[in-house]
């Protein structure tokens, strides 16, 4: 692996700049590509095959375009569909982004656990996979959310929605049986901790939420080691496969991660 090396970020839009910020933070002297598939967004829309077709044609593309090192794939959907696919085709390596189902289930104090995630990566038979392997005793319920990653896409573009459209969007997470109530929230889709101050306000009751952002990172410095301190890098920038130029206001929000429109 190159002493500063290229990873290039992938999501369908925006919420795979929480894992960016992490895995910049991990390897501050590497060179970034961040892609937005704002063209194709919502993935959740899109049929499997359709999905699986247009996310292995595009980051063929961009491996050829970009040549990096490592390609860190930010979302769930498209991770726990077409990794497998990438991994079989590609010699770079690939990072993924599944749900934590593994962590949240150990530190679970109730052992009432909710996956909150697309109703695509909820429905994938991967998810259920990842329950029956780590449930750990943990009563686990899929939620799926129709539009909170829409709902996250808006507050970076400056037009936050209402409290009560997430609350509505969220309620389903909050089971409570006699003594027993969640107590561990996943938040199975990179998009969600874009909003994670509103949905701990919002929340019937604390909960932990689980962002699998620093383990991802952590993944990242296994492939890559760790950081060399030499030069400061190129700022990263941000390319989006719809070619819109982004709103003052997004572009805004870019530079507060350290990513240049």
């Amino acid at each position: 692996m190159a002493s500063a090396p290229i990873i290039l970020v992938f999501d369908s839009g925006l919420g795979g700049l929480t894992v960016f910020r992490e895995i910049a933070k991990a390897r501050p002297d590497a060179r970034y590509v961040y892609v937005a598939d704002d063209a194709y967004f919502p993935y959740g829309s899109h049929s499997e095959a359709k999905l699986v077709g247009r996310v292995c044609a595009l980051l063929g593309e961009l491996i050829a375009t970009h040549r990096p090192d490592l390609v860190v794939l930010a979302c769930n959907t498209a991770s726990t569909l077409v990794l497998p696919t990438l991994r079989s085709r590609f010699s770079v390596p690939f990072v993924g982004t599944v749900p934590a189902i593994k962590p949240a289930c150990a530190h679970s104090q109730s052992k009432r656990v909710t996956v909150l995630g697309t109703h695509a990566t909820v429905s994938r038979e991967y998810t259920r996979a990842l329950i029956r392997e780590f449930a750990n005793e943990s009563e686990v319920v899929l939620v799926g959310s129709a539009h909170l990653a829409q709902f996250a896409e808006a507050e970076l573009h400056g037009m936050p929605v209402a409290d009560d459209l997430i609350a509505q969007e969220i309620a389903p997470c909050f089971i409570e049986d006699g003594a027993r109530r969640t107590d561990t929230v996943v938040l199975a889709c990179t998009h969600y901790p874009l909003l994670l101050q509103r949905l701990e306000g919002l929340a019937r009751w604390p909960v932990n939420f689980i962002d699998p952002a620093a383990a991802i990172a952590r993944r990242v410095i296994d492939l890559t080691g760790a950081p060399t301190g030499g030069e400061a890098p190129i700022p990263a920038r941000a390319v989006f496969t719809s070619a819109r130029r982004p709103s003052e206001r997004l572009a805004a929000a870019l530079a507060r991660f350290g990513i240049g429109a």
